[in-house]
């Protein structure tokens, strides 16, 4: 008998990625508020996006992006990042299964580094796995706004398991 014989078949990646898009765009209440945008999973390197708002602001005479925003977005997509790196170890596990997984993702650790002020009106992050192990994934990520300047990096580090 096939050792996958009586599972259910593996979740194609398409629907796996939608999954992930509805989950931190839709589901998770924090990133509704900050407006989070999930642009692409390709390769395992997830790609937020914000757009910038006056509720964002955390200098209003400068009206740049407020640290805490930065700190929250590139901790999502450390965190969005550390989740795909499960992605490639579960390749036959049910949405359902991968789901449960989810949801014992945690922030151990996260270092920001800010590099110049928050400006522009649009803002993406980028983030992918220094290393995943059975139970922790490290992530490195980067924050440019909409004039391709490097605003802040960040690494974290998260449980997997």
């Amino acid at each position: 008998m096939h050792p996958s014989a009586g599972r259910p078949p593996a979740l194609p990646h398409q629907d796996w990625q939608s999954t992930i898009k509805d989950i931190f765009e839709n589901k998770l209440p924090f990133n509704r508020i900050l407006g989070i945008e999930v642009i692409s999973l390709e390769g395992g390197k997830p790609r937020l996006g914000i757009r910038m708002r006056k509720e964002l602001v955390g200098n209003y005479v400068r009206g740049s992006l407020h640290g805490g925003v930065i700190s929250a977005v590139i901790d999502v997509t450390g965190g969005l990042a550390a989740f795909m790196s499960l992605h490639h170890k579960s390749g036959d596990e049910t949405r359902e299964v991968r789901i449960e997984r989810f949801g014992k993702l945690g922030t151990i650790d996260l270092r920001v580094d800010y590099l110049r002020p928050g400006l522009g009106g649009r803002f993406e992050s980028v983030g992918h796995v220094l290393r995943a192990g059975h139970k922790v994934a490290v992530t490195r990520i980067e924050l440019k706004n909409d004039q391709d300047q490097l605003i802040a990096v960040g690494t974290g580090a998260y449980v997997i398991a």
